[in-house]
């Protein structure tokens, strides 16, 4: 099994806690494909675990941008 360094949630830990999450269904404009949950969830644990500002997460780590985070724990 190979584990992704850049993981701050795991598997396990997602799987509880997606029931939580709100479902949203895609806009029938169409437009940019939305960013996965898990993902989204990754770079907000990797924002409030380093402290850096909501702008500078890296797109390198592959969570998204920092404002697409911060509006999916805003919502």
């Amino acid at each position: 099994m190979v584990r992704n360094k850049n993981k701050e949630v795991s598997a396990a830990l997602y799987k509880k806690l997606a029931p939580l999450l709100p479902v949203v269904t895609p806009s029938a404009k169409g437009g940019r494909p939305r960013l996965s949950d898990e993902q989204a969830l990754n770079g907000i644990v990797f924002v409030l675990r380093t402290g850096i500002p909501w702008e500078e997460l890296p797109q390198e780590l592959g969570f998204g941008s920092g404002m697409t985070c911060w509006r999916r724990l805003r919502d």
